[in-house]
């Protein structure tokens, strides 16, 4: 196995993401993607919707890389809502498994005050190692 999660003894367990993950291989780094499509239009404002097409431009440029989800090692979002984000974790959690699957990596959130997009409710970066 190329990927080792990274959970000291005696830590409650982590919920939706890693501690730390020890990876060997091919570095693959996902600049921040944000909420429009191919065209690089906004077709909703709601976050959940871009969070949804955010994940989805996050797998489309790994796959360029011959990565998916399970490669993924470090992911970093970036949210102008705080309240909004902690408000919907069940809905995020599921729009997550419906893109990503069960892989989670290590992960850090971010409230922002802006993001350089002014309709970008999200962004995520995204590093993955292929073996």
């Amino acid at each position: 196995m190329t990927h080792q999660v990274l959970h000291p003894a005696g830590w409650v367990p982590a919920k939706g993401y890693a501690n730390g993950i020890a990876a060997r291989g091919t570095q693959v780094f996902v600049g921040g993607q944000i909420g429009w499509n191919a065209q690089q239009q906004f077709e909703t404002d709601d976050f959940i919707a871009q969070t949804r097409q955010t994940l989805q431009n996050v797998m489309a440029v790994l796959k360029e890389a011959g990565a998916g989800p399970e490669h993924m090692v470090r992911m970093t979002w970036y949210v102008i809502d705080r309240d909004e984000y902690n408000a919907r974790l069940k809905e995020l959690g599921a729009v997550y498994r419906e893109v990503i699957g069960k892989h989670f990596p290590a992960m850090t959130c971010v409230a922002v005050a802006a993001l350089m997009e002014s309709r970008a409710k999200v962004e995520i970066e995204v590093t993955a190692v292929v073996p």
